[in-house]
């Protein structure tokens, strides 16, 4: 049997991790690289084997960096089955058009104002692409042994993190690898806390945070100081949110804050149509999460949900204060752009940065104190509050790592940690082995193991 590591190795996007055994190849997730351009270039070139002779696609969850490829790979030849969560298929068949039509979008833009160098700049598919993914899904239950061939079957348990998303157990060739997908959060606000694995011979374990401590502070109450000071100032708070769950997370902390008479009356803004979307899921999936029907319908009272631009630049033009939640949650595109072409020149806004922010990104470039930022082809100088509250990721710490670990009944043979840049990876390989005696070791792109 052989695992390649094809992407979300040594990047915390474009995860896929290939599979080949006994003739038969399974690709789990499928995953968009973002952030720097050397990774971003990535998604142009095609697999290290043909995608018509990929068998079978697992899908962890729904977010783009794993599901982002989906489009590439069928129109490269693709033709097997899909599986997932019914919540996983919902949210990556909206995540899948909301991609292509800002794909599309920004590159008429590009070709109508010629800032690309490429001519003509081309999507890296279209919306029409990304539909014909959506026949191919095959919804699986989870806790439940699915045969994916009659030598291979697998069963996927809930990860939290977002709405939908699992782990993947696989059983072939007389082992088990345990695929951890995105682990969320034992305290998460709306998920619930992810199951642990209890026997594997080979993990596969991300580690986004493999090297961070999630501060302890109250991030409710670092919303209310923020929002606060800034309406006080007469300013504007902008949050780049994942439209996935992050953006339903904020927005279940806000209405509570409300209720709490804790933030001001000025209008609350949902402008992620995508993120809309997300909220009827939520209303079809209650099982999944800890919000009731009741709880949701209350929640979307209390803000202004935008599907339209014109209405959203109707609300750029209005300078009265207000809170805006619009995605992208890196700002890699999507609706905050527009916001930040406007806002971010102003000393008196201030931009809430609540999600991971890979390399590359103009997210993690607002972290790291950029004077100024390149939309569109155009520089824009960032004088607004930049500020992070990191109690709102979706993704375990390190300790929530090491403890996902801690039901294994037996030591494993190896755990490679996959999704993570490099150093957290790392630490969190030292930290395993100091705690568990386990063998760990740090995937890299492109390399193969046997087992």
């Amino acid at each position: 049997m052989k695992i390649k590591f094809i992407g979300g190795a040594g990047t915390v996007t474009g995860s896929k991790t290939l599979i080949e055994s006994n003739g038969t190849r399974i690709l789990v997730d499928c995953g968009l690289f973002q952030g720097l351009k050397a990774l971003r270039k990535l998604n142009w070139e095609p697999l290290p084997v043909p995608a018509s002779t990929i068998d079978i696609v697992l899908l962890t969850h729904g977010h783009l960096d794993h599901c982002g490829w989906l489009p590439r790979l069928v129109d490269q030849g693709f033709k097997g089955k899909i599986y997932c969560t019914a919540p996983t298929k919902a949210v990556t068949e909206l995540v899948l058009l909301d991609s292509a039509k800002i794909q599309q979008e920004e590159a008429e833009r590009a070709n109508r104002e010629h800032y690309s160098k490429h001519n003509p700049a081309e999507p890296l598919y279209t919306l029409q692409q990304a539909a014909s993914v959506f026949p191919l899904f095959k919804v699986v239950h989870p806790n439940k042994s699915i045969v994916i061939t009659n030598e291979i079957d697998a069963v996927f348990s809930n990860a939290g993190h977002i709405i939908g998303a699992c782990s993947i157990s696989v059983k072939l060739e007389g082992k088990t690898l345990v695929f951890s997908g995105d682990i969320g959060r034992d305290d998460d606000v709306l998920m619930y806390a992810p199951q642990k694995p209890v026997q594997g011979d080979y993990l596969l374990l991300e580690s986004t945070y493999g090297n961070r401590i999630h501060p302890a502070i109250d991030p409710k109450t670092e919303l209310e100081k923020y929002i606060n000071e800034t309406i006080k100032d007469n300013g504007t708070v902008i949050i780049p949110g994942f439209a996935v769950e992050r953006a339903q997370s904020i927005m279940y902390l806000l209405w509570e804050l409300k209720k709490e008479g804790r933030i001001p009356n000025v209008p609350y803004i949902l402008d992620t149509p995508m993120g809309a979307s997300v909220l009827n899921i939520f209303l079809e999936n209650l099982k999944w999460h800890k919000l009731s029907a009741d709880d949701c319908h209350q929640m979307c009272g209390m803000f202004r949900i935008i599907s339209e631009f014109e209405q959203t630049m109707r609300i750029i033009e209005d300078p009265s204060p207000k809170v805006v939640l619009a995605a992208s949650g890196m700002a890699t595109g999507g609706r905050v752009l527009s916001y930040f072409e406007h806002y971010l020149g102003i000393g008196k806004n201030t931009v809430i940065i609540v999600g991971y922010q890979a390399e590359g990104t103009r997210g993690r470039k607002l972290l790291d104190g950029a004077d100024e930022i390149k939309i569109y082809g155009n520089y824009y100088s960032v004088k607004a509050k930049i500020v992070q509250i990191e109690g709102l990721s979706a993704h375990a710490d390190q300790k929530g790592l090491v403890n996902w670990l801690s039901d294994l009944r037996s030591p494993p043979k190896c755990i490679y940690l996959v999704h993570g840049e490099n150093q957290p990876a790392d630490e969190l390989r030292i930290k395993i082995k100091e705690q568990y005696g386990y063998k760990c070791r740090v995937a890299l792109m492109g390399t193969e193991v046997e087992i």
